[in-house]
């Protein structure tokens, strides 16, 4: 029961993460032809900054190496065993840590469900500007790294700052010019 209770958060932000990846591209799939455009016509200014579209990649998120499929599909396989093994280890206090986890595991799923059941093709529909057509997994992969990072520097910050604090000599070794004059 505990390991359950353990990995509850995961699966859940995950799972919702999956099943809001999935169901946008299953719009975007059934309803807009490949390779065009959609964009509400009241939203018709916005054309050149956002807009919806189907597309395919092959490659990783954002386009990158494309026709790399067998590859990505072997990878998210193990970044996903990965994830959930790695997860197990986290305190579960430390959200920091576990919530980019469960968004990086919703990404990766997300995109290898897609990449099982539609011939190594990963369906990418969201287009912002000139930047490279990406989907929900996408953004769930890169948001979840990039606050895996915040939350280590948060967490590396505070064990430093509590080892100055129990460490006497650290805390004369970082006292002040004048603390240090006046033990010499």
């Amino acid at each position: 029961m505990k390991v359950l209770r353990n990995y509850f958060t995961l699966f859940s932000i995950a799972g919702l993460i999956i099943a809001l990846d999935q169901w946008t591209k299953y719009l975007v799939r059934a309803n807009l032809p490949y390779n065009s455009t959609w964009l509400p016509e009241s939203w018709v200014h916005l054309e050149e900054h956002f807009r919806v579209v189907h597309w395919y990649n092959t490659g990783a998120a954002f386009g990158l190496f494309k026709n790399g499929s067998a590859i990505f599909t072997a990878l998210a396989f193990v970044v996903a065993i990965a994830i959930i093994w790695f997860y197990g280890q986290v305190e579960p206090s430390d959200y920091l840590l576990r919530i980019p986890l469960a968004m990086q595991l919703g990404g990766a799923v997300g995109n290898l469900i897609d990449r099982l059941l539609l011939a190594g093709k990963v369906t990418d529909w969201i287009s912002i500007g000139k930047f490279a057509v990406f989907n929900v997994a996408d953004a769930s992969i890169s948001v979840g790294t990039a606050l895996m990072l915040i939350g280590v520097w948060i967490l590396e910050k505070k064990e430093k700052q509590a080892r100055a604090e129990s460490d006497p000599q650290a805390k004369s070794e970082t006292g002040s010019p004048s603390e240090t004059q006046a033990s010499a």
